[in-house]
């Protein structure tokens, strides 16, 4: 058995992560109010997680249920999770290296690229499988972006990891550009071998959402956070 916890990064964090916080909140809001709809959630996965086929025209919802403009499930479906292991460790990895890109952005560049990011991690699943009536939910495409900024803006920055190897515990500090490459490349090879993700798992959107993070810093990225070790 082995497992990898990131626990913190050396990122420059130079203001407060209020959007970091202001997105984990809302998750954690909608997520108490998923848990109070009972049976009902699936409907609410329906309505607000992204469709493919629905948002491509191919099916509709069931009559049962109320519906949203599709297009608006690719930012809807972003605040909805499907567990509380879901939720976690999407929270753990936006905690981990959104605080450091909003630092670098500021808040407002820095929703831009989460929501961007979300939307584009959305229509790149659904183009992938754009026949499937499984709703998307999650905010790990989005995150995907976060971490594409991150890889951009600090790839010379130590991610501080405990592994779990057996009965074996270490805590260890690797550089970003390798714990983010490495993540990458499992994502691409596991788009690859599962082309439409797995329940739970849209590879497709975590893969186009890295890309889409890392490109969006030719215009988001400010001078002075140039791709440099932070200075302790």
């Amino acid at each position: 058995m082995l497992l990898a916890f990131p626990l913190r990064d050396d990122s420059p964090k130079l203001k407060p992560a209020s959007v970091t916080y202001g997105i984990a909140f809302a998750c954690l809001l909608v997520f108490v109010w998923e848990l109070g709809l009972g049976r009902r959630v699936a409907d609410a996965d329906l309505v607000y997680g992204m469709v493919p086929a629905v948002l491509f025209g191919f099916a509709g919802l069931p009559a049962r249920v109320h519906s949203i403009p599709p297009a608006a499930t690719l930012i809807s479906s972003i605040f909805l999770h499907a567990s509380w292991l879901h939720l976690a460790g999407n929270m753990l990895y936006l905690w981990l290296f959104g605080r450091g890109v909003e630092a670098a952005l500021g808040p407002v560049r820095y929703l831009i690229l989460f929501l961007v990011c979300g939307v584009a991690a959305g229509l790149i699943q659904a183009l992938i499988d754009p026949a499937s009536r499984i709703p998307m939910v999650g905010a790990s495409g989005a995150i995907a972006g976060v971490l594409g900024s991150y890889f951009v803006l600090f790839p010379r920055a130590r991610i501080t990891l405990l592994i779990w190897v057996f009965f074996i515990v270490r805590i260890i500090g690797v550089p970003a550009v390798y714990l983010l490459a490495l993540w990458l490349l499992f994502q691409i090879v596991s788009a690859a071998l599962v082309p439409g993700g797995t329940p739970g798992v849209a590879f497709g959107a975590h893969v186009g959402g890295f890309a889409v993070g890392a490109a969006l810093m030719a215009l988001f990225r400010p001078g002075a956070f140039r791709p440099r070790r932070p200075q302790r």
